[in-house]
């Protein structure tokens, strides 16, 4: 659009409107407001500079508010009074939009809302979680929305992102991201930067989370059991620590991290997991397991003393596999074969969520795979079962003493 259709769209609109026209001799003052006689409380702000501005006028609450409109270049007579007679309407009703302007000011932009998130929320976080949750927000969350208000942002502008960070992260990223930023618009709503319940993330599919069907069959775990045999005499710590890991289903970090503070007899107390506090029960076999770890002068139990830190049992797990011919099998697949193993043994989904500290039975049903053996046998035993109640049962004939003794009566 050019200069000159942009006067002529001005020319246009005042000339529509009936206001009192100004002299042309008088713009000596800085500005001077023209009021509608059509509609009070309409009128148009011109400024020495020749801006032309759409104004509306209502008294609220025993005083006179002032709203400005827009530009009078860009918008028709028509569609200026049509705003000013809602917010008049609304004025008579007791909704003061000058009010309602000055909050929306004050609602911070999106950048400067989240760094507010940080501040107040990180000081509850683990340490391991404010590790991942500031990775997430320099890869994706920081300068999502940029200076769009934290109250303008809508749930389009969620999915837009959302897919965007799919392409530059992956499902499993993008998912996580959103689990981040989903938290973070319900605590502005919390704190009344949004209106309840308008959190724009709910209702935004998250992608299907990838399924890893891997998990040791009987034969695998004789293998295993043989090549950690091996390993022992030179390793015998990330030995014991794998173990660990088989015989309780626990995750990797609360092994490596266990602490002979949290050995209580036939129970691990950790005091922190993933989902906080759990207790982790001991078979016969962990607890023997447990008493053979020679003591270190170090609360930690898998403590490496030349480095300093913990071991890394990573590193040792790679060429492990790769030694012993188990290339693909994840450390985190140990934890699904307990998972497994237990389900096969016809435990619960909710007693191995117990076991393996899941707070909801969805992520264990996840963590549950079944031999086709098993499934096979299953079913078989179902099939047999079905067929023996549905197979028609012999008519058991009534002695003949009883039936002359009935007949009788």
């Amino acid at each position: 659009m050019t200069g000159l259709s942009l006067r002529q769209i001005a020319e246009r609109a005042l000339a529509d409107i009936a206001v009192a026209r100004l002299a042309r001799a008088g713009f000596g003052n800085e500005r001077e407001t023209i009021w509608s006689r059509d509609l009070p409380g309409f009128g148009i702000r011109r400024y020495a500079s020749g801006r032309q501005i759409y104004v509306v006028q209502a008294r609220m609450g025993g005083r006179t508010r002032t709203v400005t409109l827009c530009n009078a270049a860009l918008i028709s007579k028509a569609a200026a009074l049509d705003v000013a007679r809602r917010i008049l309407l609304r004025a008579q009703v007791g909704e003061d939009t000058a009010d309602a302007r000055k909050r929306t000011r004050k609602t911070p932009p999106f950048d400067r809302f989240l760094s507010l998130f940080w501040q107040r929320m990180s000081p509850k976080w683990k340490a391991s979680t404010i590790v991942t949750h500031d990775k997430y927000r320099v890869l994706y969350l920081d300068g999502a929305f940029g200076r769009t208000g934290v109250d303008k942002i809508t749930q389009a502008d969620i999915a837009r992102w959302f897919a965007q960070t799919a392409k530059r992260g992956g499902q499993g990223g993008a998912n996580r991201a959103m689990a981040i930023m989903k938290a973070a618009f319900n605590k502005a709503e919390q704190w009344g930067l949004r209106p309840p319940n308008s959190n724009p993330c709910a209702g935004i599919k998250l992608y299907p989370q990838m399924r890893f069907a891997r998990f040791l069959r009987e034969e695998e775990l004789g293998r295993l059991g043989a090549a950690l045999q091996s390993e022992e005499a030179d390793r015998p710590l990330h030995v014991a620590a794998i173990a660990l890991l088989l015989l309780t289903g626990c995750r990797s970090s609360e092994i490596t991290g266990l602490l002979w503070s949290e050995v209580a007899g036939r129970r691990l107390k950790l005091t922190d997991s993933k989902t906080g506090p759990r207790t982790v029960w001991l078979g016969n076999e962990a607890v023997r397991l447990l008493q053979a770890i020679p003591a270190s002068g170090n609360n930690a139990i898998f403590w490496n003393a030349r480095t300093g830190k913990p071991i890394n049992l990573a590193s040792f797990w790679r060429d492990f596999r790769r030694r012993h011919g188990f290339e693909g099998l994840r450390i985190h697949d140990l934890r699904h074969s307990f998972a497994s193993h237990g389900a096969a043994m016809s435990e619960t989904l909710p007693m191995i969520g117990k076991l393996l500290g899941h707070t909801n039975i969805q992520s264990t049903a996840r963590y549950t795979h079944l031999d086709d053996r098993d499934l096979r046998q299953a079913a078989a035993s179902v099939g047999d079962l079905i067929e023996a109640l549905c197979s028609p049962r012999p008519v058991v004939s009534k002695p003949l003493a009883t039936m002359e003794a009935n007949h009788d009566l």
